[in-house]
């Protein structure tokens, strides 16, 4: 289990985002310490991956305020968050298919001076020594696992201190998906990483994680340390939504 300090990385306050139309989520506040793991759970439709792209700008906020160490995210762009040391995995879409791992490092260290993008390639492969043989194999052909640890490797590349993951495991088959929380998201706390995650697996992730937010409607509903919400009776109908009461 990641060791979280008392010292605000990542403060959402009052957030209320959505497509368009109507807000999708309003008034959530949240937190993520240094080199902490946070889950978002909650049943779908719930506004998780909502918030997570209200944070890195894939959609603006309506209200609120988004600030990484005292710095002020909201309303700014994708790219201007990226080099405010945020990292993003998103759901789908997380790689390029057509180009060679290295090539997909490469485009992970385009903000890196020439000169230093051979030695951060070398060090983020230690970090995921799986890659290490697959350097010239196309994105497309990895498996759903070598995938998303390949989008993870690649968002390294610019020694983000906050890393983003939107339901890192979809898709993958449970002996994959367990590895991806159980080790690839270990991989981040080890190199420094806060990590903020939105995943389905609700149970396996909180194992994993430090504290937990559960979102019902739009909004938190409640909030507590993982191991004290798993140890709860009423766990499964909280992760459904449908009991969210605090218990004395």
């Amino acid at each position: 289990m990641p060791t979280s300090s008392a010292d605000p990385h990542l403060v959402v306050a009052g957030l209320a985002a959505g497509y368009g139309g109507p807000a999708i989520v309003e008034g959530v506040d949240l937190v993520v310490h240094r080199e902490e793991v946070v889950t978002i759970v909650g049943p779908n439709g719930a506004g998780k991956s909502t918030v997570l792209k209200a944070v890195v700008g894939v959609i603006k906020p309506m209200a609120g305020s988004v600030a990484l160490a005292g710095k002020e995210l909201a309303g700014k762009r994708t790219d201007e968050i990226c080099r405010l040391s945020v990292g993003y995995v998103p759901q789908v879409r997380d790689t390029f298919p057509r180009l060679s791992v290295r090539e997909n490092l490469e485009m992970g260290g385009y903000r890196l001076r020439r000169s230093e993008v051979r030695a951060r390639i070398a060090e983020v492969l230690e970090l995921f020594p799986r890659l290490k043989g697959m350097e010239s194999r196309q994105g497309g052909h990895l498996s759903g696992g070598e995938r998303k640890m390949l989008a993870m490797a690649r968002v390294l590349m610019t020694r983000p201190t906050l890393m983003i993951l939107d339901e890192p495991t979809a898709g993958l088959a449970p002996k994959v998906a367990d590895e991806v929380l159980g080790k690839q998201v270990a991989v981040l706390t080890a190199a420094g990483v806060s990590v903020l995650i939105v995943e389905q697996r609700a149970r396996e992730a909180m194992t994993i994680s430090d504290r937990a937010y559960v979102m019902a409607g739009g909004r938190v509903v409640l909030t507590d340390r993982a191991e004290t919400l798993l140890a709860r009776p009423d766990i499964g109908e909280i992760f459904l939504g449908r009991q969210v009461e605090v218990m004395a």
